[in-house]
This record gives C-alpha cells, structure tokens and sequence, in this order.
C-alpha cells in the first residue's frame, strides 16, 4: 500500500530527523551530511514553552514542573511544594493543521514538615499526526489511519544535600505511526512499544548574597542522561533504536536588584546512538550507509562515543548546542531569547526563539516562538509556530484539598488563646 496523501512527509518527519543526506566523495569524509536518525523523535521535541523560548535550554535552569522532562533530579530542589504543566505545541503548522504534541506533568513534594527534600513526579505527552488517507498501487481507496504516538512517565527525586539532587524515573513509549497501513510485502507492521529510563543529577551554589539589597548570584550545574531504553520495533525484521541523550547544562542567576533578575543558560547534547557507517565502492566513491541494527542497546550507548566515520572531528560536530537568557521582573513579568545550533553535516537545525511569560499568585502562562527559518526540507517544523504552556505552582499542598483558613478563624483562634493565657 502507499499513501498518497502530502501526509506522508509528515509520516517521514516523525521517524527520521529533518536533513536528507548529500552523495560526497569517500575524500571528504570529514565533512560528509551523515545525520543520525532514531525512532520516536517526538520524544526529544520540547514540550515547554518556558524552555522553548531559551533555545531549548532546560538542564540547568530553575525547577519547574516541566523538568520531569530535561532533568527530573531538579525538582527536589524545587521551592513550591506542587506543580502543574500543560503544554500545546502545533507541529508543520505552516503544511497541515491537525498535527500537535500535548504534555501534562505535575509534580508534589514530601518530607518533614520543615525539610520536604523528595518529590515524586509524572507526565504524558501524546502526538498525533492526523488523518492519513492510504490507496493501493492503482491508486485506489484503501482506508484510513490515525498515527499517533504517547509516553508516560513516573519519577523520583530527592535532595542529598542543600546543594545536591538526584532523581530517576521510568517510562513506558507506545508508537503506532503505521495505523491502518496494513501488511506489505512479507512484512508484518505493527505499533512498537518501549521501557527506558531518565537519569538526572542537579547542583547548585549561591555565589554571593546581600541581603539588604537583595543583590546576589548562583550557579546551577545539570547532567541528565534520558530515553535509555529498548529497541523499539514496527515490523517483524528490524529493531530501531529510540533517542537516548546525554545532556550537560550549566546557568547561572543574578539578581540585578530586588525587582530585577537575569538566568544565562546554556546546554550541551548528544544522542547515544550509534552513527550510521559511510559506504565506498573500490575507487573510494561514495555508495551509501550501512546502520548498526545489530547492536545491542548498551553496545550501541559505549560505541556512540567513538564510532562516527569522521573520527573525533565528527563525534564533536555530534554535539547540539543550545543557549538562552531570562529576564524577570519581580518574578512576575519575564522575557526571553535563545539560539540552538546543530552541525550542518549532523541536521543543520538551527534557530532563533522568543518568548514571554506572566505570573500571578498560582497561575503562570508562558509563550515560545521559533523565529521562521530554512525552507523546504530544511525548513524546522516549528518556524512560525506559537506554543504555550500553562502552570500552577502550590506552596503549601495542604491548601490546596482543603482550603487556607480565612482571617477570621485565625482571628479566633488567637483569641482564645490568649484568654487562655490570660487566666494562667
């Protein structure tokens, strides 16, 4: 069967990253387009708006609810005791109108009273790639489909120290991009379903502090290793390998005055995946790639480091850099900027975001926009796209099932209690 509809490049998109490779002669394998690709990429798209609008920076930045997905250690440390997240992301907006990433994740916190050092935490994130409409090879009907994909996961943090966390969480990935697709060929399709795990450690360190000015710094440190998992499979002879990555972050905070504060981030990333092997006939010309299928998960994570046709001048071009900066204005009112940059032999995404956002008491709402960039092939699925996400932060999760006590019953209470000891 084959799918007629321009869907199909969609379809693509999803399981391969957005670069097409170039035919270069065997002499410049230093500089040949050989892009890694995995299954299930919409696990490594952004689902934060805050983070979206840094140049995908997360790592290392202030804990929020959303860091159940960059570093999930982070939100031990978190200040409020209870966080909610919804993100909407349209994706191809500019080619089709009905494929999007959603994500839920919230967090809550516990401990002593006075020393809430864990946090549990969780999140779903499902994209759906729309209506596909399937003919046969004489371009007759041939039914429809529905492709999507979803993740769950559940986490676990805790504090070692004021200074340093660690968290662990588990998920479960369900990808049914072939829906209705039917069987080809000797080839049996169905949907492909993995286990991986994140791992995060996060630290931070107050520099200096005044507090009479309320003038100070910090630095923040992340490491997070995510999607370290099975093999995934559509069919019954070949097992594609997910988006295992390895991200270091670092920022660093500075309250310019009381009212005043500026977060310098920056992330570094690598996918764990091993890179595709250049193929050359007798005369040393450019044949094709060959993909290491065969190796096993931790087999493929080890020689990921060292494995690229280039050598290290390649495993180096293998790292994705991303920058951003925060400005907020009394914690309340906040702007953004970022830039993220892949090798243009790795990818070649490259972007510029913008965003905003508010705070008021629980509620927060962020906007990202990814500066329009490329075209055709190159072009990023999210250039002219507007994604937000809205959140809710608790202080105190007792508050929320039952509700503060009004001024009056406070009131009260402290009457009697002084009558009581006014009698004594």
């Amino acid at each position: 069967m084959r799918v007629t509809s321009f869907k199909l490049l969609t379809i693509v998109l999803s399981i391969t990253t957005i670069q097409s490779f170039a035919q270069i002669s065997g002499q410049q394998t230093g500089n040949q387009y050989n892009t890694i690709t995995t299954a299930v990429p919409f696990m490594r798209i952004s689902p934060d708006a805050r983070s979206g609008a840094m140049g995908d920076v997360g790592i290392a930045i202030s804990p929020d609810a959303n860091a159940q997905f960059w570093n999930v250690s982070k939100l031990a440390m978190s200040e409020k005791e209870m966080g909610i997240s919804m993100t909407y992301t349209p994706w191809l907006k500019d080619l089709v109108q009905d494929i999007f990433l959603a994500y839920l994740t919230g967090y809550v916190k516990f401990g002593e009273a006075d020393n809430k050092n864990q946090a549990v935490s969780a999140s779903m994130r499902y994209f759906s790639l729309g209506d596909i409409n399937y003919t046969d090879i004489n371009a007759q009907p041939a039914g429809t489909g529905k492709p999507r994909e979803f993740s769950f996961d559940l986490g676990y943090s805790r504090k070692l120290s004021d200074n340093l966390s660690i968290g662990l969480s588990g998920k479960y990935i369900h990808s049914n991009i072939i829906n209705g697709a039917g069987n080809s060929g000797g080839v049996t399709y169905k949907p492909g379903n993995s286990f991986a795990v994140d791992f995060g450690v996060f630290y931070t360190k107050n520099l200096k502090f005044d507090e009479e000015t309320g003038q100070g710094s910090s630095v923040n440190a992340g490491l997070a290793i995510t999607n370290l998992g099975s093999k995934i499979s559509y069919s019954n002879n070949r097992k594609d390998f997910i988006p295992t990555n390895l991200g270091l972050g670092l920022a660093y905070n500075y309250n310019i005055d009381e009212f005043n504060k500026l977060t310098i981030a920056l992330d570094l990333n690598k996918l764990l995946v091993p890179s595709p092997q250049i193929i050359y006939d007798s005369t040393g010309a450019y044949v094709g790639q060959s993909y290491p299928y065969d190796k096993s998960l931790m087999s493929g994570v080890m020689s990921s480091f060292g494995d690229a046709p280039g050598g290290a001048s390649e495993e180096i071009k293998e790292v994705m850099l991303g920058i951003g900066a925060e400005y907020s204005y009394q914690n309340q009112f906040f702007a953004r900027a970022g830039y993220f940059y892949e090798n243009k032999y790795k990818g070649d995404r490259r972007f510029l975001t913008v965003g905003v956002g508010v705070k008021y008491s629980i509620f927060g709402l962020n906007f990202a926009y990814l500066v329009p960039s490329g075209s055709g092939i190159n072009r990023n699925p999210l250039s002219n796209t507007l994604r937000f996400s809205l959140m809710f932060d608790f202080d105190d999760l007792k508050n929320v099932v039952i509700g503060k006590k009004s001024d009056g019953d406070a009131g009260e209470k402290n009457e009697r209690k002084e009558k009581k000891d006014t009698k004594k």
